[in-house]
């Protein structure tokens, strides 16, 4: 379900989001049009994307989730609409990569948290998921793979 997880930290990233809290039913409805909103914006601003899409999440969630959808950029993006400006913090995580249909995520994440406990790592309820194919362009769902990225501080 999940590769052996490991103790990683990331870069920081210059990124283009959308900050969204929403009821967590509710996911389908807004991430496509988030989505489409920062694409717009990045491409009529001439840069490029320079990584796989990510949701920031600021807390665990309850019935709402609390979190940035996004994506890496070439450059600062100018702010428009909903869109604004911001970097993904260069942070300690735990990291594993779940390969599956997106109905699994909490599953998955439920494992790494396991793992993370096991190895007396500090628990946060912050954590980034990196979409690493587009589903447009894969077309099984068992063929899904995403990045999770525990923060552990």
């Amino acid at each position: 379900m999940i590769t052996t997880p490991e103790v990683t930290t990331t870069n920081e990233e210059a990124t283009a989001t959308i900050h969204l809290v929403i009821p967590c039913q509710d996911m389908g409805r807004h991430m496509d049009p988030a989505i489409r909103e920062i694409i717009a914006a990045i491409t009529g601003q001439g840069l490029r994307i320079t990584g796989p899409m990510f949701c920031h999440h600021h807390r665990k969630p309850t019935d709402s989730f609390d979190f940035d959808i996004g994506f890496p950029v070439s450059a600062p993006v100018r702010e428009e609409g909903r869109v604004r400006n911001a970097k993904l913090p260069a942070e300690r995580v735990a990291r594993c990569v779940y390969e599956g249909p997106y109905e699994g995520l909490g599953q998955a994440w439920g494992a790494l948290r396991s793992w993370v406990e096991e190895q007396q790592l500090p628990v946060t309820g912050r954590f980034i998921e990196r979409y690493l194919n587009d589903p447009d362009e894969v077309r099984d769902p068992n063929a899904f793979r995403t990045e999770l990225n525990w923060i552990i501080g």
